[in-house]
Protein backbone atom coordinates (compact mmCIF):
# COMPACT_ATOMS: atom_id res chain seq x y z
CA UNK A 1 0.00 0.00 0.00
CA UNK A 2 1.15 3.53 -0.63
CA UNK A 3 1.93 6.12 2.15
CA UNK A 4 -1.71 6.96 1.45
CA UNK A 5 -4.85 5.62 2.65
CA UNK A 6 -8.17 6.66 2.47
CA UNK A 7 -11.23 6.94 5.21
CA UNK A 8 -14.57 6.01 4.84
CA UNK A 9 -15.52 9.61 3.48
CA UNK A 10 -12.78 9.30 0.80
CA UNK A 11 -9.79 11.58 2.31
CA UNK A 12 -6.52 11.02 1.98
CA UNK A 13 -4.50 9.76 5.23
CA UNK A 14 -1.05 8.93 5.75
CA UNK A 15 -0.28 5.76 6.40
CA UNK A 16 1.30 4.77 9.91
CA UNK A 17 4.63 3.70 8.13
CA UNK A 18 7.61 6.25 8.26
CA UNK A 19 8.98 7.68 4.69
CA UNK A 20 12.59 5.78 4.22
CA UNK A 21 15.60 7.25 3.26
CA UNK A 22 14.86 6.45 0.26
CA UNK A 23 11.42 8.23 0.01
CA UNK A 24 12.82 11.52 1.78
CA UNK A 25 15.57 12.11 -0.29
CA UNK A 26 13.31 11.97 -3.40
CA UNK A 27 10.55 14.24 -1.71
CA UNK A 28 13.69 16.53 -0.93
CA UNK A 29 14.75 16.63 -4.55
CA UNK A 30 11.42 17.28 -5.80
CA UNK A 31 10.82 20.23 -3.38
CA UNK A 32 14.37 21.77 -4.73
CA UNK A 33 13.50 21.37 -7.82
CA UNK A 34 10.04 23.03 -7.17
CA UNK A 35 11.97 26.00 -5.45
CA UNK A 36 14.56 26.61 -7.87
CA UNK A 37 12.08 26.72 -10.89
CA UNK A 38 10.22 29.15 -8.77
CA UNK A 39 13.27 31.23 -8.02
CA UNK A 40 13.86 30.70 -11.84
CA UNK A 41 10.82 32.33 -12.30
CA UNK A 42 11.02 35.32 -9.97
CA UNK A 43 8.25 34.38 -7.87
CA UNK A 44 7.73 36.80 -5.03
CA UNK A 45 10.56 36.34 -2.91
CA UNK A 46 8.56 36.16 0.20
CA UNK A 47 6.82 33.09 -1.71
CA UNK A 48 9.79 31.44 -2.52
CA UNK A 49 11.02 31.70 1.15
CA UNK A 50 7.85 30.53 2.68
CA UNK A 51 8.42 27.37 0.12
CA UNK A 52 12.15 26.91 1.62
CA UNK A 53 10.62 26.82 5.41
CA UNK A 54 7.40 24.83 4.25
CA UNK A 55 9.69 22.27 2.61
CA UNK A 56 11.93 22.05 5.48
CA UNK A 57 9.21 22.04 7.91
CA UNK A 58 8.22 18.66 6.26
CA UNK A 59 11.73 17.45 5.81
CA UNK A 60 12.63 17.86 9.44
CA UNK A 61 9.48 17.54 11.43
CA UNK A 62 7.54 18.88 14.07
CA UNK A 63 9.21 22.45 13.50
CA UNK A 64 7.95 25.47 12.35
CA UNK A 65 10.98 27.77 10.54
CA UNK A 66 10.47 31.17 9.70
CA UNK A 67 13.44 33.58 7.59
CA UNK A 68 13.51 36.90 8.21
CA UNK A 69 15.39 40.05 6.18
CA UNK A 70 17.96 42.75 7.69
CA UNK A 71 15.04 44.86 6.46
CA UNK A 72 12.17 43.04 8.67
CA UNK A 73 10.93 44.98 11.29
CA UNK A 74 13.17 44.11 14.59
CA UNK A 75 9.99 44.45 17.01
CA UNK A 76 7.99 41.98 14.36
CA UNK A 77 10.98 39.54 15.17
CA UNK A 78 10.91 39.58 18.59
CA UNK A 79 7.39 39.55 19.05
CA UNK A 80 7.17 36.33 17.05
CA UNK A 81 9.92 34.76 19.14
CA UNK A 82 7.96 35.80 22.34
CA UNK A 83 4.69 34.37 20.53
CA UNK A 84 6.53 31.14 20.19
CA UNK A 85 7.76 31.08 23.96
CA UNK A 86 4.40 31.42 24.73
CA UNK A 87 3.25 28.59 22.70
CA UNK A 88 5.66 26.52 24.09
CA UNK A 89 8.01 26.01 21.52
CA UNK A 90 11.50 26.82 21.89
CA UNK A 91 14.89 27.69 19.26
CA UNK A 92 15.77 24.64 17.70
CA UNK A 93 17.86 26.55 15.43
CA UNK A 94 19.14 30.23 14.76
CA UNK A 95 21.31 30.31 11.81
CA UNK A 96 22.37 33.49 9.51
CA UNK A 97 22.12 33.76 6.00
CA UNK A 98 25.04 35.21 4.15
CA UNK A 99 26.36 35.88 0.40
CA UNK A 100 30.08 34.78 -0.52
CA UNK A 101 31.20 38.22 0.72
CA UNK A 102 29.77 38.01 4.12
CA UNK A 103 27.33 40.50 3.65
CA UNK A 104 23.78 39.71 6.02
CA UNK A 105 21.21 38.28 3.87
CA UNK A 106 18.81 37.17 6.41
CA UNK A 107 18.54 34.59 9.25
CA UNK A 108 16.92 31.44 9.68
CA UNK A 109 15.15 30.81 13.22
CA UNK A 110 13.25 26.98 13.77
CA UNK A 111 11.44 26.49 17.38
CA UNK A 112 10.32 23.11 18.10
CA UNK A 113 8.00 21.68 20.33
CA UNK A 114 10.35 19.85 23.00
CA UNK A 115 14.14 21.25 23.65
CA UNK A 116 16.21 19.12 21.45
CA UNK A 117 19.38 19.06 19.58
CA UNK A 118 19.78 19.36 15.62
CA UNK A 119 21.01 15.60 14.15
CA UNK A 120 23.54 15.81 11.33
CA UNK A 121 20.98 15.25 8.77
CA UNK A 122 18.97 17.87 9.94
CA UNK A 123 22.29 20.52 9.92
CA UNK A 124 22.76 19.51 5.80
CA UNK A 125 18.65 20.13 5.18
CA UNK A 126 19.21 23.52 7.42
CA UNK A 127 22.40 24.15 4.88
CA UNK A 128 20.57 23.26 1.78
CA UNK A 129 17.67 25.57 2.89
CA UNK A 130 20.08 28.75 3.78
CA UNK A 131 21.99 28.06 -0.36
CA UNK A 132 18.21 28.11 -1.44
CA UNK A 133 17.62 31.49 0.24
CA UNK A 134 21.35 32.96 -0.52
CA UNK A 135 20.14 32.05 -4.66
CA UNK A 136 16.45 33.74 -4.07
CA UNK A 137 17.74 36.46 -1.90
CA UNK A 138 20.71 37.33 -3.91
CA UNK A 139 18.49 37.09 -7.22
CA UNK A 140 15.67 39.19 -5.87
CA UNK A 141 18.47 41.98 -4.83
CA UNK A 142 19.96 41.86 -8.27
CA UNK A 143 16.82 42.23 -10.48
CA UNK A 144 15.29 44.85 -7.80
CA UNK A 145 18.27 46.94 -8.24
CA UNK A 146 18.26 46.21 -12.09
CA UNK A 147 14.15 47.28 -12.09
CA UNK A 148 15.69 50.61 -10.09
CA UNK A 149 18.67 51.20 -12.35
CA UNK A 150 17.90 53.91 -15.63
CA UNK A 151 20.76 54.35 -18.63
CA UNK A 152 20.43 58.69 -18.94
CA UNK A 153 20.73 60.10 -22.98
CA UNK A 154 24.93 59.77 -22.05
CA UNK A 155 24.33 55.69 -21.69
CA UNK A 156 25.45 56.32 -17.69
CA UNK A 157 23.63 54.53 -15.53
CA UNK A 158 21.17 56.20 -12.70
CA UNK A 159 19.51 55.29 -9.98
CA UNK A 160 15.92 55.50 -10.79
CA UNK A 161 13.97 57.09 -7.72
CA UNK A 162 10.54 55.42 -7.01
CA UNK A 163 8.09 57.75 -6.40
CA UNK A 164 4.31 57.93 -5.40
CA UNK A 165 1.81 58.03 -8.25
CA UNK A 166 0.19 61.62 -7.80
CA UNK A 167 -2.95 60.33 -9.01
CA UNK A 168 -3.26 58.39 -5.20
CA UNK A 169 -2.84 61.56 -3.20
Amino acid sequence: MGKHSFDSRGRSQESKTHRGNGERIQYLFSAEEQLLHSISARAPLPEVLNGICSALDCQVGNVVSVIFLPSDDASEIATIAENAALFGLHTLCSECIVAENDELLGSLEMYCTDPRSLSAGEVQLIERAKCLATIAINLNKQTGHQRNRIKSVDGTERTRVLEWPHSRN
